[in-house]
């Protein structure tokens, strides 16, 4: 099933929000079991590229046209999980559909749906070796083509923030706002990525991972080569908008 939201790359424009509603009972209606269905398939993609261990890690998506999103339960098993895994809130984050808890990350998620129209998708993991650059507040510097295709430059670094309230989403849209990139480092905690639908956060958090990984192994041989700024932005610009069908 596909998404019901485009691929093109994010610009972000913050916006008001609301405050915190009371949470609601958990029921399951079965309200937008298809759109449940594909989130839910996506999370094969974190556990097939490695991105998560045991119940970690969540992807959500915007219900197109309405005030909803749709996140993983919380603790639910990879191997268990199917639409009824997934739960439908309300842009305060509170659930309005569905017997499963949701991800404790839902404040934060819903802090950036509230804040940024332009985001449809997100993804949080702890992919090893981006969250090991997380755990040293180091952003991930742009020094390989693949870089500058899909993120415009380096992966920044996110501020420290609890979890259980919409600290984290405060600090992914602050960070966020001048950066091209739909990934950020949240400092000791791991990555969030933003996307157009929630496919396109999904890839972002496969290329986090991947990028991390080889820039690391770069740097066990020497200092990494920057790319020139004029080659980035040339490279950005041909991926978005020359590359692929």
């Amino acid at each position: 099933m596909t998404s019901p939201h485009e691929d093109a790359p994010l610009a972000l424009h913050v916006s008001a929000g609301t405050p915190r509603a009371a949470t609601a009972p958990r029921t399951e209606r079965g309200t937008h079991q298809a759109q449940r269905e594909h989130v839910a398939a996506l999370h094969v993609e974190l556990t097939r590229n490695g991105l998560v261990t045991w119940t970690s890690g969540n992807v959500s998506e915007r219900v197109p046209g309405e005030d909803l999103f749709v996140i993983k339960g919380s603790g639910v098993l990879y191997d268990e999980l199917t639409w009824e895994g997934i739960t439908v809130c309300d842009l305060d984050g509170n659930a309005v559909d569905g017997v499963k808890k949701p991800s404790s990350d839902t404040d934060a998620h819903a802090y950036v749906y509230r804040h940024v129209p332009e985001v449809n998708g997100q993804v949080h993991t702890h992919s090893p070796y981006a969250t090991a650059w997380a755990a040293r507040a180091e952003p991930i510097p742009c020094v390989l083509t693949a870089m500058a295709d899909e993120f415009g430059g380096p992966i920044p670094v996110g501020p420290f923030a609890l979890i259980g309230d919409d600290s984290i989403g405060q600090g992914i849209v602050a960070t966020l706002r001048d950066s091209r990139s739909p990934a950020v480092l949240m400092q000791n905690h791991g990555v969030f990525t933003i996307g157009p639908s929630a496919k396109a956060a999904v890839k972002a958090a496969v290329m986090t991972e991947d990028v991390a990984r080889t820039v690391h192994l770069s740097r066990q041989l020497g200092e990494p080569l920057p790319i020139a700024q004029s080659d980035v932005d040339s490279l950005y610009a041909r991926y978005q908008n020359v590359y692929g069908q």
